[in-house]
């Protein structure tokens, strides 16, 4: 996207508005113009990098990123992804054909990985960041973990040397 027209008009505009105020004025105007083009480029960068953001939240998971090409900005989408299309499997006409595996128990881990996008309100965020933080996870880790809990029926799986209460576990009474 190209910003010189709009900043070519900014600049006609206050030439014609420093026309009302004389030959001094016009001559400040003149004078102004210059050092206000990287500031008014700036300004219409971060608006449009505003905007991208709320085009982005209602895209998601989609998303629109501005960037920066020389002077001008470039925008980027990424769509998000096409659902894949319902194909009905038919049953297999030999009697030679092997059945299907059964689906792994529920919590069994494969080692396998989905990704989902997951937006939280940013007070939550914070909360979650500071709650991995004090138990020495990932913000990842600790979603995970809080996720399988609440799956769980709120049994917590506790990670072995991890955690606020890790090297702090003690023993009391007497030893002889």
């Amino acid at each position: 996207m190209d910003l010189t027209p709009y900043v070519d008009n900014l600049r006609q505009e206050l030439a014609v508005a420093a026309d009302a105020g004389g030959d001094e004025a016009r001559a400040l105007a003149e004078r102004l113009t210059a050092p206000l083009e990287s500031a008014t480029r700036l300004t219409l960068l971060n608006a449009l990098s505003a905007a991208m953001g709320e085009v982005t939240r209602e895209l998601a998971p989609g998303s629109v990123d501005v960037r920066l090409r020389g002077l001008d900005p470039e925008f980027v989408v990424t769509p998000p992804p096409a659902p894949e299309p319902f194909q009905e499997t038919q049953a297999p006409t030999t009697a030679l054909a092997a059945p299907a595996p059964p689906p792994p128990p529920a919590d069994a881990d494969d080692g396998t990985m989905a990704r989902i996008n997951f937006r939280l309100p940013a007070h939550l965020k914070a909360r979650a960041e500071d709650a991995a933080a004090a138990e020495s996870l990932s913000v990842n880790a600790w979603l995970v973990r809080a996720v399988s809990t609440a799956l769980d029926g709120g049994e917590r799986a506790s990670t072995p040397g991890r955690g606020k209460d890790s090297g702090s576990r003690g023993f009391t009474g007497w030893v002889r």
